[in-house]
């Protein structure tokens, strides 16, 4: 069964076409095809790259058309030229998006129909860098694949779990009725790395107490008890939680109302300031790119090296509240393109939690490990290093809710 995923971002459309074999493999197998369109800043211009299993690459730049007729070209080098892996696009025989956010109406993956178009587009407020592009690559793929069975993959649907303390802020109950509560993000991710994390260890994923943590552009830590998400640091939205890469994280809610009340903030101003203009961009200077704030740092940048300070102390206050709600540790996951790749935020992070008899070898650590336990043969916490596989485990949930 062919499976071709969309992974839509504010800025970019990262896509790939898995086959499927039953029984659904654990492993992501690699795709046969996998292709990324980069809007430029002022959004004029497509810069669209092709990559095969065989090697093929391709890379172009479309000016001026519009995005429907970018993506059409994009879907174009899966069946024309030298990146061509399928002989006609009515071989691909279910399409799965990443949508960020479910609301409370949808915690598992559904066939998409118009109700479901509907509430994805109803809850864009509340992900507006990220619903109304998944929106934009269903429509994408209606014009361009007709009738084709569409599936959404929830990022929220993993957090449905959430205990009500855990998920209910203390505010006047009737906005709590009217859905303001927790719901968390980077679901599908958390809820990989989780099982991915079980099948390494060869332990029973419902035995484990692990706590996952995504950091890339976006952060979240997940704590996750017999294989349920039972806290999370995102909110009601992706806004909460951790410092990020240009968001904020969690503030005290009266700086807003200072603004409001003392500088005639607008809405919009507010939004701009706490999604694009914060986190280690703000405080640094120097950019949102955690690579760029080290290289910073390391020539002597005092805001640098106080982002990356500011960063740490979060992380590890955020890593000390989940260790809170799950009563204790088995498991400590680093996944995403920080978690992945910078072992000075993974040293950083584990030197905090020597308390809990935490080792990590600093030679595993230091060499890229990849799906590992890095944790020293002594320590009474596995210490793993997980590539991230959203795409994947969404073309699982497809296969699966096709079979069904």
């Amino acid at each position: 069964m062919k499976i071709l995923v969309l992974n839509a971002g504010s800025s970019s459309q990262k896509s790939c076409l898995y086959d499927i074999t039953t029984p659904i493999p654990n492993l992501a197998p690699q795709p046969l095809w996998e292709g990324k369109i980069n809007w430029t800043q002022d959004q004029n211009q497509a810069e669209i790259t092709v990559k095969t299993a065989t090697g093929a690459k391709l890379q172009e730049t479309l000016a001026d058309d519009s995005r429907q007729v970018q993506f059409a070209y994009l879907l174009s080098t899966l069946i024309n030229g030298t990146t061509k892996v399928i002989d006609n696009l009515s071989a691909i025989a279910v399409v799965g998006h990443r949508v960020v956010h479910g609301g409370e109406d949808y915690q598992e993956a559904v066939i998409i129909n118009e109700d479901v178009k509907q509430a994805i587009a109803h809850l864009c407020n509340l992900a507006p860098a990220h619903n109304p592009a998944a929106l934009a690559g269903i429509e994408a793929i209606e014009n361009s694949l007709g009738n084709i069975p569409q599936i959404a993959v929830f990022d929220t649907g993993f957090h449905s779990t959430l205990p009500d303390a855990a998920a209910i802020y203390p505010i006047p109950y009737q906005l709590v009725e009217q859905g303001i509560r927790r719901y968390g993000f980077h679901g599908i991710s958390h809820q990989y790395c989780a099982n991915r994390a079980a099948e390494i260890l060869g332990q029973d994923l419902q035995s484990l107490r692990i706590i996952t943590c995504h950091l890339g552009n976006g952060c979240s830590l997940a704590a996750i008890k017999n294989g349920c998400s039972i806290d999370t640091t995102m909110g009601f939205t992706p806004l909460d939680g951790l410092m990020m890469g240009s968001r904020s994280g969690s503030i005290d809610p009266g700086i807003l109302i200072y603004l409001l009340q003392q500088y005639n903030y607008s809405s919009q101003e507010l939004d701009n300031v706490l999604n694009k203009a914060s986190g280690l961009k703000g405080i640094s200077g120097v950019s949102s790119d955690l690579r760029e704030v080290i290289a910073a740092k390391d020539q002597g940048n005092q805001r640098a090296q106080l982002a990356w300070d500011i960063y740490v102390h979060r992380l590890r206050a955020g890593i000390g509240s989940m260790l809170a709600s799950l009563a204790g540790l088995d498991v400590l996951v680093f996944t995403a393109g920080v978690g992945e790749n910078s072992p000075g935020i993974r040293q950083a992070a584990c030197e905090a939690l020597g308390f809990l008899g935490l080792k990590i070898d600093a030679d595993k650590n230091q060499h890229q490990p990849i799906d590992v336990d890095i944790a020293t043969s002594d320590s009474t916490v596995r210490v793993l290093v997980i590539e991230t596989q959203e795409d994947w485990a969404i073309a699982q949930k497809c296969c699966q809710l096709v079979q069904q």
